[in-house]
């Protein structure tokens, strides 16, 4: 009975230790509401929640990726003579300076202008407008996307890929290893890269047998395609079938609505800075980088743009910050498009005040939802916007609006592969583009302007009756957003 008694104490004593420990360690490492969550779950369930944090509790990548970022940005900043010069300064709306100076410090990358961009809300138009991209190309064709499949969607693009190998264009690919591995058509894919003579690596590799390891659930969310430096195209779509060949998206109909985005200017040497960085960091090869001097051209139809790369690879969240200070900017209008919407808590707080302000607020997302626990966990946070007099749009099903957008007033807007959810700001590597011209943004207003007309506006009296065990999976779900 003694001997009960002693490894009782032992595992009490231990217990305690290991809370102690957790509130010392954990605290100092993430915001306050994560750690919370974290030391209640080593508190009341320990060793399951201690292997736990120790699986996913780290948001980071190792050093020496980061430092392969800050390398590459180096080399931008320092040898282009003129990338630093925005084409419209004079117009630009009060803060938008400061936004810009905010960007350029977290990220590295300036704002610029003198670029033509063009806004792709097609999936099989984006798509055939890449393929016919990659035709044009004489020197390399860059190509990065979270899920990258062949399949009969994705076909001609594949097919333009070819006919650039066989010119004898170097054609490097990147796609995530973690996302390859759970989407169809994993082998056909790489076969046909392979046999085309392109140039293929995994990012974030999860390969411990060859020391290729890190926290699993930091990916690489970017989507991104570069044409000899000169055509580049970024957004929400990832290069697959618009019903991502997964059987139950086909038993219930889905087809995901994307927003993709063409740039021909001095920008897309920036998106080819990323590029470059996510293949430095998985080959330790690094790229030539255009270095030439930008000429800039201050067409009045030509706009001032600025790449923000994020993610585990920077020391700061750089989206998040830049969202929440676009949102406190606001004045007349916000507009956010977003499938996964699970805010940090800075960003509710901007919202809700926003709208507070009087700022005209709206939110679209999605009536159904392709991943459950976000899609809940969402749900959960519909009652504060609407009380606080958001309007929140439901885009109808069984399109998944994948868009990942949002505009601040007539000016401004982001647009890119970032969700405005928790894992967007701190575990996914993302890439946004900040746009300042008035008509880039009055064409925006036209596809949200689509997205209202196809949706249904939530009402709060319909809201707060729905039955009480759909709002105990919301709540349930929302407990789990801050284990991140």
């Amino acid at each position: 009975m003694a001997d009960v008694d002693i490894v009782a104490w032992l595992l009490l004593a231990l217990h305690v230790v290991l809370g102690a420990v957790a509130v010392a360690f954990i605290s100092a490492r993430h915001r306050p509401a994560t750690a919370i969550a974290w030391m209640l779950t080593i508190i009341f369930i320990p060793y399951i929640g201690l292997l736990g944090y120790l699986a996913v509790g780290f948001n980071r990548l190792p050093r020496s990726r980061r430092e392969k970022q800050r390398h590459v940005n180096t080399l931008i900043m320092e040898r282009t003579q003129g990338l630093d010069q925005p084409g419209h300064r004079e117009d630009w709306p009060e803060g938008l300076a400061s936004l810009v100076t905010l960007n350029t410090t977290l990220g590295a990358l300036p704002m610029v202008g003198g670029n033509a961009v063009e806004l792709l809300p097609d999936y099989r138009g984006s798509l055939a407008a890449m393929s016919a991209a990659i035709d044009t190309a004489t020197d390399y064709v860059h190509v990065e996307f979270y899920i990258l499949v062949h399949d009969e969607a994705t076909k001609p693009f594949f097919d333009a890929l070819e006919r650039a190998c066989l010119r004898g264009v170097r054609v490097r690919v990147l796609s995530d290893h973690l996302a390859s591995v759970m989407n169809p058509g994993r082998k056909e894919t790489l076969d046909r890269l392979a046999g085309m003579g392109a140039d293929y690596r995994a990012m974030l590799p999860l390969r411990p047998w060859r020391g290729q390891w890190q926290r699993i659930d930091l990916r690489n969310h970017r989507k991104l395609l570069v044409v000899d430096g000169r055509v580049g195209f970024t957004g929400s779509q990832n290069l697959v079938h618009e019903n991502y060949n997964k059987k139950k998206n086909i038993a219930r109909g889905l087809r995901w609505h994307e927003l993709m985005i063409c740039i021909q200017g001095p920008a897309v040497r920036e998106l080819d800075a990323v590029f470059v960085t996510d293949w430095y960091s998985e080959t330790d090869v690094l790229l030539d980088v255009d270095t030439s001097p930008v000429v800039l051209d201050p067409a009045p139809h030509l706009v001032d743009a600025q790449v923000v790369p994020s993610g585990p690879s920077f020391d700061n969240d750089n989206n998040l910050k830049l969202f929440v200070a676009m949102i406190h900017r606001a004045n007349e209008r916000i507009s956010i498009t977003s499938p996964y919407f699970v805010p940090e808590d800075s960003v509710l707080l901007a919202i809700v005040t926003a709208a507070a302000r009087g700022v005209d607020v709206e939110l679209f997302v999605s009536e159904i939802g392709d991943q459950a626990m976000v899609y809940h966990a969402q749900r959960s946070y519909y009652e504060a916007l609407l009380r606080a007099g958001v309007k929140v749009f439901l885009y109808k099903a069984p399109e998944v609006l994948h868009s990942k957008h949002f505009s601040i007033d007539r000016d401004m807007a982001v647009i890119g592969s970032s969700n405005m959810d928790v894992r967007s700001f701190s575990l996914n590597m993302e890439i946004s583009v900040l746009i300042h011209s008035a008509d880039f943004v009055a064409q925006m207003h036209l596809v949200e302007d689509g997205y209202r007309e196809n949706s249904r506006q939530l009402e709060l009296a319909d809201w707060v009756a729905r039955p009480a065990r759909e709002k105990f999976r919301d709540s349930a779900a929302r407990l789990t957003s801050n284990l991140q």
